[in-house]
């Protein structure tokens, strides 16, 4: 129950503070600059870019797998 209430009141409070806000709102925020994040993830991603190994922090490279086919 008191999941829900929060969650309620999280959206609920969303929404007016972005009527109150108007185009400075996070609504507004969000429509503008969710394109440019979605370009973004998809670039890095595409690429590769910023994969590192968690022990030494050296960029992830390939290795040839053991055994043959």
């Amino acid at each position: 129950m008191t999941t829900e209430f929060v969650l309620l009141l999280g959206i609920y409070a969303f929404l007016v503070l972005g009527a109150f806000l108007g185009d400075l709102g996070p609504i507004q925020t969000f429509k503008k600059s969710a394109p440019r994040l979605g370009a973004r993830i998809e670039r890095n991603l595409s690429v590769g870019d910023g994969f590192r190994a968690a022990k030494d922090g050296k960029p992830v490279s390939w290795v040839e797998p053991q055994g043959g086919q």
